[in-house]
């Protein structure tokens, strides 16, 4: 089984781009997310290379720019190709589909005023 699931943050702001010809051109767009380690003693990341096609890449170019959430699950491509007598290796997230990660506004708990949030007592919660 080859799934990848991941959560971070543009890098850059997404740029569409068309490859093909004639009635055979498709749209696309590579990005690199940015994904927090849990387990590091530091801030440390990882940069991760992805590819979106057609209706997504069109969906991430137009909502989303850097620094946003996202939320992706994919498959990992492998690949490689030469380039001035050198190998080169190249690894990718193909994204089969997206989510936003945060919601459309972001705040802070501390800018919501202090009347909207209401008490509720243990007896009044549907779980225990």
């Amino acid at each position: 089984m080859n799934k990848v699931i991941l959560s971070g943050r543009l890098t850059k702001d997404p740029e569409l781009k068309h490859s093909g010809v004639g009635d055979k051109k498709i749209s696309y767009v590579r990005f690199s997310l940015a994904c927090d380690r849990k387990r590091s003693l530091e801030n440390d990341a990882d940069f991760i290379s992805c590819i979106a096609f057609n209706k997504k890449a069109e969906f991430i170019c137009k909502c989303f720019k850097k620094g946003a959430r996202i939320l992706i699950d994919g498959r990992l491509q492998t690949g490689k190709y030469e380039k001035d007598g050198n190998t080169y290796y190249t690894t990718d997230v193909l994204v089969e589909s997206v989510e936003f990660a945060d919601g459309k506004i972001e705040s802070n708990q501390d800018d919501i005023p202090e009347d909207k949030f209401i008490e509720v007592s243990d007896e009044e919660l549907p779980f225990k």
